[in-house]
């Protein structure tokens, strides 16, 4: 049982093909045993293929694909590494509208490993302190951010993690984030 309770709150994975599946899974299941409903939103309907690295993993049902979602329906936004994933996200005006729509509206935002791709994309890591896989350093810092390499940083409802590694503290401080709600200074 978690500390953390998410009793109706629902919680958006976004991902598309080549997302780093144990980035999805294990965040997944924390916010559900925390009582969240979860959805998985994506490019395209259908199902997505998780990787282990450079291998592929599973394929995972998608829920709603990011046309037919609006970041008011959910109370928070999960974002998984792999590097096809968000490099693909970011190459999306409407992925990334509903990314930086969390922000505007306050709500935590959780990203790890290269999940944060999407965030410089949508331009809401300006003045932050992050962390991330160490090749985004530069992206980040370009964009604005403080980098820092630690296993955890959350900084005004926007967590952000380096790698798999990561996953229990990445965990914990996002359904604390999730559990908190809105952010006011979490803004655009």
């Amino acid at each position: 049982m978690t500390k953390f309770n998410l009793e109706g709150k629902t919680i958006a994975f976004l991902a598309t093909d080549g997302f780093e599946q144990v980035e999805l899974t294990e965040p997944w299941e924390a916010a559900k045993k925390a009582g969240a409903d979860v959805q998985l939103v994506s490019l395209k309907a259908g199902s997505i293929q998780g990787v282990h690295h450079d291998q592929k993993g599973d394929q995972f049902a998608v829920d709603q694909t990011v046309d037919e979602v609006s970041a008011e329906s959910f109370d928070g936004l999960v974002l998984p590494g792999g590097v096809f994933n968000p490099d693909a996200l970011r190459m999306h005006e409407t992925a990334v509208d509903f990314v930086r729509d969390f922000f505007k509206q306050g709500k935590p935002v959780a990203a790890i490993c290269h999940g944060p791709w999407s965030l410089v994309e949508a331009d809401v890591v300006a003045d932050r302190r992050v962390t991330s896989w160490p090749s985004l350093k530069t992206d980040l810092k370009n964009a604005g951010a403080t980098w820092v390499d630690e296993a955890c940083v959350c900084d005004q409802g926007l967590v952000t993690s380096r790698n798999p590694d990561d996953l229990p503290a990445f965990c914990e401080k996002m359904l604390e984030e999730f559990a908190e709600g809105k952010h006011a200074k979490q803004t655009a």
